[in-house]
């Protein structure tokens, strides 16, 4: 039975692609802090798990959904730069490496864009927290040399699915706060998890691909336009916008950061288009009436 490795794989997006895989008949095995599964501290499980793997997929990190105080900003690094250190040593110590590596990466790694979209080959890299962490990240997977296992880092944007933000985004508009947020005029990149997933096994199939790809819709929306989206599948006739000061005193009483909502990302999938690869749920419309058709 071919296998797969998802280290960090308990959360939203690795629990979808856990059954996704048991369902195209492959093994699945998790690294994780989180018991019942092998542990980051088992060096020797982490070999004996990638020892003929077809495909390892490193997803782990502390969420950014929490705020930036010293101890949170060691941790949310030490948890990516770390874990894929760990991953790099190990698919080194093995007889029979795994194929191909993807190293989750983010899409906010680009700078706050509203006049033009960020592409692998000339999108602009950012300043700030957030951003050293993801430039970090894909330096602690690109420092290995691994002669037998193609690498490839994705820049993945918001994920939409059943899970994840879509529970705080339908709630908002549900209790009537789903107006714009801040200005309204930030971009929302985005992908639908089934493409993601879609996204992975062409990387698997095409193996003259590595590097690094933006995992994201060819279509991003205003911030503005998201919220639209959203009331008019949910049947909500309007919703309260928020402006800035108010995001920012909401976010210190639920204890987060208020860049996860007011910084542009608008980024363009162009390498993996560019190569062939063909979204399902390319714009927003189709994405949110899959994923809401049973909550209505």
């Amino acid at each position: 039975m071919n296998k797969v490795v998802l280290a960090g794989g308990t959360g939203f997006v690795g629990q979808d692609f856990a059954q996704r895989f048991k369902r195209l008949g492959y093994e699945v095995f998790f690294i994780s802090r989180q018991s019942g599964h092998i542990a980051w501290e088992d060096r020797a499980g982490i070999i004996q798990a990638l020892e003929g793997a077809e495909l390892l997929i490193n997803l782990a990190g502390k969420s950014v959904n929490c705020r930036y105080t010293e101890e949170n900003r060691r941790i949310i690094l030490e948890s990516r730069t770390q874990t894929t250190r760990i991953l790099g040593e190990s698919v080194l110590a093995c007889n029979n490496p795994p194929k191909l590596w993807i190293n989750s990466s983010t899409a906010t790694i680009y700078r706050h864009a509203e006049d033009r979209p960020m592409t692998e080959q000339d999108g602009e890299i950012g300043t700030g927290f957030s951003v050293d962490v993801a430039t970090a990240w894909e330096q602690a997977f690109f420092e290995f040399s691994l002669p037998s296992t193609r690498q490839v880092a994705l820049r993945i944007a918001i994920v939409l699915g059943n899970g994840g933000v879509m529970e705080p985004l339908t709630n908002l508009v549900r209790f009537r706060l789903g107006g714009s947020q801040g200005s309204g005029r930030q971009q929302f990149s985005w992908i639908h998890i089934e493409d993601l997933f879609r996204m992975v096994t062409y990387l698997q199939e095409h193996s003259q691909l590595e590097g690094v790809f933006n995992a994201s819709s060819p279509h991003p929306v205003t911030n503005r336009q998201l919220m639209a989206a959203l009331r008019q599948q949910l049947n909500v006739g309007w919703g309260l916008p928020s402006p800035r000061w108010m995001l920012e005193f909401g976010a210190r009483i639920i204890r987060t950061e208020t860049e996860l909502v007011l910084k542009s990302r608008w980024v363009i999938p162009e390498r993996l288009e560019h190569e062939g690869f063909v979204f399902t749920y390319n714009t927003l419309d189709i994405a949110l009436a899959e994923i809401l058709k049973q909550k209505n």
